[in-house]
């Protein structure tokens, strides 16, 4: 065997062993969309709280507001809802076109190391919301999803713990800074989540 087809059948298997220890049909489209998906629920947060006609340092309301505390979370739940379908649709699609199975080794072990951190956050935002304590809302998802992406970053793409560490940055942020919980949900969960999408789109698709 020539050493160039040495080479190319070594980097033939590792790929196969790649594909077999990591969950590699997450899509960096996808990523994009739900971080659209975010901004657009944020942008509908913010004028449901302040209004976009609204005095500078004036709201139209307070979150406390139980109408506002309804659509806050309707909106939360809607944009979830979609993103979980976005990126479930978006994975089976690049795993069919692989000739893969969105449902293995891998997927399961992502799933498993990203929902303990992420359940955690939750019932602590869910608990922190029934005792009032909005302003650590935005600071518990993102802290929360931040770990959710870094304990999951073995089992696929490596740039998932970079996102993952920038999200526990910003929800730290969102704590030094309270008040401004939107403005670092947004950039968490959807500036974030464009840039990563295009870098993997482009790295990897």
């Amino acid at each position: 065997m020539k050493q160039e087809d040495l080479v190319k059948e070594i980097a033939s298997i590792r790929n196969l062993m790649e594909k077999s220890s990591k969950f590699i049909s997450i899509s960096g489209i996808s990523s994009v969309l739900i971080g659209m998906y975010a901004l657009l629920g944020a942008a509908y947060a913010y004028y449901e709280v302040y209004g976009f006609d609204s005095q500078a340092g004036y709201r139209d309301h307070y979150v406390t507001e139980p109408i506002i505390i309804v659509k806050l979370l309707i909106t939360a739940a809607v944009v979830l809802l979609a993103s979980v379908f976005t990126g479930v649709y978006m994975a089976k699609k690049k795993a069919k076109a692989n000739q893969q199975s969105i449902w293995n080794t891998a997927s399961r072990s992502l799933l498993f190391a990203m929902a303990v951190p992420l359940i955690a956050g939750g019932l602590f935002a869910l608990i922190s919301i029934f005792k009032e304590n909005y302003a650590v809302v935005a600071s518990i998802l993102l802290i929360f999803y931040g770990l959710a992406l870094t304990a999951g970053s073995n089992y696929t793409f490596k740039e998932i713990k970079g996102l993952g560490i920038l999200e526990i940055v910003l929800g730290l942020l969102a704590l030094l800074f309270p008040g401004n919980g939107i403005i670092f949900w947004s950039l968490g969960f959807g500036v974030l989540h464009i840039i990563y999408g295009i870098i993997v789109h482009k790295k990897y698709e």
